[in-house]
């Protein structure tokens, strides 16, 4: 699938499932550094990671955030392939990273059986928008094999949502009970008929909107484990869209290893000008080169000489 059918299935469904999206050589560097996250599936399983017991009892205790310990699952965020699919999917190159999560999930850890939700509550202080220009993007990004057994989430197309109101949120299995008004709990057994499995080998990107309704899985593998990426894009002008503030994390070592080898349109992701930006001057560059001394500015320098030049 090419990006404008991709394109095309996502605003139909609200969805698209790309399969190997990121090939296997642009996903390995990040493979391989997962155990500076999270435990193999045999350190949790034998209990011989002493991070093992963090995972057990709750299913998002299994999130790392935005810088990550490895510096190449931080690049993976924002890996050209998702860069390229995010501009097609919202139609837009000045867009910004709302959020960005690592997940580990292990069989037996915690119940990962969701119910058919959307993220939008979290996401956005308003509620979902399919207006072109107003849409915000979700992704998973599967690090490892997703079959069935190994929990990968369900979702549900527009054309069986779309004259669902915003309120309530949360639509529980048939059977279950809740309280609130962001809970229907009448038994929505019409929507969990419709779901669409999203299984996929390594590399496989599931986009999807805001207000797609979707849920996690059980890992029913034994000793299973699945490492995925939860990514969340936005156009720069949705101010009610900035799920996370990028600038808390600026004086981390992560943040800094993730800078020194980022590209320019991967830190404009996070907010940095483009070098044609009236922001960079000699005096904003000689900081930078103070504050990120292994950042290659020279895009930035070229164009603030250049501009001097004229």
């Amino acid at each position: 699938m090419d990006l404008k059918d991709a394109t095309r299935t996502w605003q139909a469904d609200g969805f698209v499932v790309l399969p190997a999206f990121i090939p296997t050589d642009e996903l390995s560097a990040a493979v391989n550094e997962v155990d500076q996250l999270f435990p193999s599936a045999a350190g949790f399983h034998d209990s011989t990671d002493p991070r093992a017991e963090r995972f057990i009892g709750d299913e998002f205790a299994g999130i790392d955030t935005f810088p990550f310990a490895s510096t190449a699952i931080s690049l993976l965020a924002v890996n050209h392939r998702i860069l390229d699919l995010a501009e097609s999917l919202l139609g837009d190159t000045d867009l910004r990273l709302s959020s960005a999560e690592a997940w580990a999930k292990y069989t037996g850890a915690c119940d990962y059986d969701q119910d058919l939700h959307r993220d939008y509550l979290n996401h956005t202080l308003l509620v979902p928008s399919t207006t072109s220009g107003h849409r915000q993007l979700e992704m998973f990004v599967f690090l490892d094999d997703v079959p069935e057994e190994l929990g990968p989430p369900h979702l549900v197309s527009r054309k069986h949502t779309a004259d669902l109101p915003a309120v309530p949120n949360w639509y529980l299995r048939p059977g279950r009970e809740g309280t609130g008004r962001f809970v229907d709990d009448s038994g929505g057994p019409e929507l969990y008929a419709a779901e669409v499995s999203g299984t996929g080998p390594a590399g496989t990107v599931i986009a999807f909107e805001t207000g797609t309704f979707h849920r996690g899985t059980q890992l029913t593998a034994p000793r299973g484990v699945r490492y995925s990426m939860h990514l969340g894009f936005r156009p720069a002008n949705l101010e009610w869209g900035q799920r996370t503030g990028w600038a808390a994390q600026g004086f981390e070592r992560a943040w800094v290893d993730f800078v020194h080898r980022a590209s320019p349109r991967q830190l404009h992701l996070f907010g940095f000008p483009p070098p044609e930006h009236p922001y960079w001057t000699s005096e904003t560059l000689a900081g930078m080169a103070l504050r990120y001394p292994e950042l290659d500015l020279t895009p930035w320098i070229t164009s603030v000489s250049a501009r001097l030049a004229q």
